[in-house]
Formats: structure tokens, C-alpha cells, sequence
């Protein structure tokens, strides 16, 4: 690729628009050259605007440090620089959804962060591995938006990675039951130990919304494409408890699931450390090279030791073994601001020009 995409971010101000920043330096295939935020921000050079709140490790690019913060409610003047845009803002759900549909109808493909369209019919939901297929249903949208070039594509929330992709590596063995409990990183609320520190010491056993999230967007993800809507699959059925615990990064779930055609231990391993999506055919930029890694050690996946495996993008799983009500239970882990949030999003762009959807303007 000779010259890079030019690329957006609304909403970089925040932690998820910081990680963007950071992911986005040096990559091959695109280049930020509009940081858009509230009216607030707008008028500052991008590193006055994060001055005193970076929250991600490593320090600011050097590259966009001067790049001057714009309003993000001027869609046109920001969509008119780019060839696309991440999104990534902190608003009510409707302004949401109508900020990221005016950004569309400029015939800017937007990549969201958000979870207010995660369940817009036409609107794709996407782990690049997992549903790929489900791009197809951008045609259906940009026939309701009136582009021929924007669309809307979203990200699903940053928990369910950390178990879903080894449910969906399974999926020929029909899992019927699930039952997960998510121990859920402070990032995931877009706070660090300095501005939470009632965290430090204490777990909090409830996150607003999170368990309704878990148990539902994995059966869109397994949906299917029809009539220009994503159609979710009605099963394995899921429950969960999402909790809230003092780790900066990675989100550990604990996972019970029972099958309509029990597998055994090895084939679940086989299946696990075989198992490649379409990021890894095409070779894409942030795949990781092995999705789900297996550890042996009875006390691993561990947050601290593993969240950042394959660049922070695969999975972890482990203490796979047989229950006495279930079929199996294992754990599984995830970094949630990179392959649950930013950097899942990255790949999802990666995925989306790949195959032919994202282009310059």
C-alpha cells in the first residue's frame, strides 16, 4: 500500500480515543490527520487537550501531538479531511446514533466504538474473526442512509471477548448453556487509580448494563444476515455476572458451558489452538498470529502476566476441566482496551478495507 488512509478520531480525548492515537502510530495502512472532541477541546493542539489526563501507557505520538483538536459536531468539516473515522465519545445514545449517522451520510465509513448501534438491524457487529460475514449488511444500510460509500460499524462490548471466542471455536459441538462471570478492569470505565481510587482494595459487584450486554450480543455475533438485517442465533442460552475489580487492564471471565454433543478435553484443545479467522487468512496488520492461546498452568490465564498476549489482540484461555453440572468450565481473558475496545476496532478497519469497503475518497 502506497499511500496510508487518511483517518479521524472522534472522541480522542478520551481513553479509548488515546489508544487510538497510540495504535494508530506508524501503521501501515493509515494515518490520523483529524482528532475531533467536545467544544471544549476544540482549538487546542491535540497534547494541551490531553495535558494532565493521558491514561495510557506510553506517551503521546510525536506525530499528532500538534494536530488541533476539532469540534466534533461539525461533521462536515472533519468528515471533509478524512477517509474514515473511529468514534469513541462520551454522549447520551441518541446523540450518539445521530452524530455517527450524519457522519455516514457524508459518505464517511465510521468504525464505533460505541455501543448505541450495536443493535441497529443493519448495522454490523463485529469480531473480525468470529462474523465477518456480517459486513455484507452495510449495502442494506447505505441504502438506508442514502451513501454509497458511508456506513456505520461497531465493536462489540469490550467483556464478552474474553469468552465468546473460545465458545465460538466450539460452536460444531452446540453449546446449549452458558454461564460466565466477567472480573472486569477499571479502563473498561475509563478511569485509571488516580481518579478512582475508592477502587484500590474493594470490588464492586455490579456494572450498569454489563450483564444484559454479555448475554445478548453474543447471540447477534452468531446471528445471520438476512433481508438487509443481522438476524441474532437463539441460542446457547447465557447468564452473567459482571463485576467490577482493581486491575487497570484486562477483563478475566470464569465460564461453565454444557453441549448438545459433548466434546472431549483434546478436541476442545485442538479446536482452541487450531482455530483462525479471516483476520489471519488476510494477514491483516493487528491479527494476532494465534487467536487463542492455551496455557497448561493450573493458575494461568493471569491479568497482570497475560492480558498483553500477541500484542494485547489474542485471547487466553485455561483450567479446562470437566464439572459436575456442566460439561465443562475454564477461564478466559481478554485486554479490554486493545482487543476490546481500540484495538479491535483497528482490526475491524483493517478487515473493512481489506475487503474493499473503506477506500480514499
Amino acid at each position: 500500500m502506497t499511500e496510508k488512509l487518511k483517518v479521524g478520531i472522534v472522541g480522542g480525548t478520551g481513553m479509548v480515543g488515546q489508544r487510538f492515537v497510540q495504535l494508530l502510530d506508524q501503521h501501515p495502512w493509515f494515518q490520523v490527520t483529524a482528532i475531533a472532541a467536545s467544544a471544549n477541546s476544540a482549538g487546542k493542539t491535540y497534547e494541551e487537550s490531553v495535558q494532565g489526563r493521558w491514561k495510557v501507557p506510553g506517551s503521546i505520538p510525536e506525530e499528532v501531538k500538534n494536530i488541533v483538536v476539532q469540534d466534533a459536531s461539525k461533521v462536515e468539516e472533519v468528515a471533509g479531511q478524512v477517509d474514515f473515522v473511529f468514534c469513541a465519545v462520551d454522549m447520551k445514545k441518541d446523540e450518539i446514533m445521530a452524530l455517527e449517522e450524519a457522519y455516514a451520510k457524508t459518505g464517511t465509513p465510521v468504525i464505533s466504538n460505541n455501543s448505541a448501534h450495536r443493535w441497529t438491524p443493519d448495522v454490523p457487529m463485529v469480531i473480525p474473526e468470529i462474523n465477518p460475514g456480517h459486513i455484507e449488511v452495510i449495502a442494506a444500510q447505505r441504502k438506508r442512509l442514502g451513501t454509497s460509500t458511508g456506513f456505520i460499524a461497531v465493536k462489540p462490548n469490550c467483556s464478552i471477548q474474553s469468552y465468546v471466542p473460545a465458545l465460538h471455536a466450539l460452536l460444531d459441538f452446540k453449546p446449549t448453556k452458558v454461564v460466565a462471570s466477567t472480573y472486569q478492569a477499571i479502563s473498561g470505565a475509563g478511569k485509571n487509580f488516580n481518579d478512582w481510587p475508592e477502587m484500590l482494595d474493594n470490588v464492586i459487584p455490579y456494572i450498569g448494563g454489563e450483564e444484559e450486554k454479555s448475554e445478548q450480543e453474543p447471540l447477534r455475533i452468531w446471528g445471520s444476515v438476512a433481508n438487509g438485517e443481522i438476524v441474532k442465533a437463539e441460542a446457547p442460552l447465557i447468564t452473567t455476572q459482571c463485576i467490577r475489580v482493581p486491575v487497570t487492564d484486562g477483563h478475566l471471565a470464569t465460564v461453565f458451558v454444557s453441549f448438545e454433543k459433548k466434546p472431549s478435553k483434546a478436541e476442545i484443545l485442538e479446536r482452541w489452538q487450531q482455530f483462525k479467522g479471516r483476520p489471519q487468512e488476510l494477514g491483516l496488520p493487528s491479527a494476532p498470529q494465534q487467536f487463542i492461546t492455551y496455557f497448561e498452568e493450573e493458575n494461568r490465564p493471569q491479568t497482570k502476566l497475560d492480558r498483553d498476549i500477541e500484542r494485547g489482540m489474542g485471547v487466553s484461555t485455561g483450567r479446562l476441566r470437566e464439572d459436575t453440572i456442566y460439561d465443562y468450565k475454564f477461564v478466559g481473558l481478554s485486554h479490554n482496551t486493545l482487543r476490546g475496545a481500540a484495538g479491535g476496532g483497528v482490526l475491524i478497519a483493517e478487515l473493512l478495507k481489506a475487503e474493499g469497503y473503506i477506500q480514499a475518497k
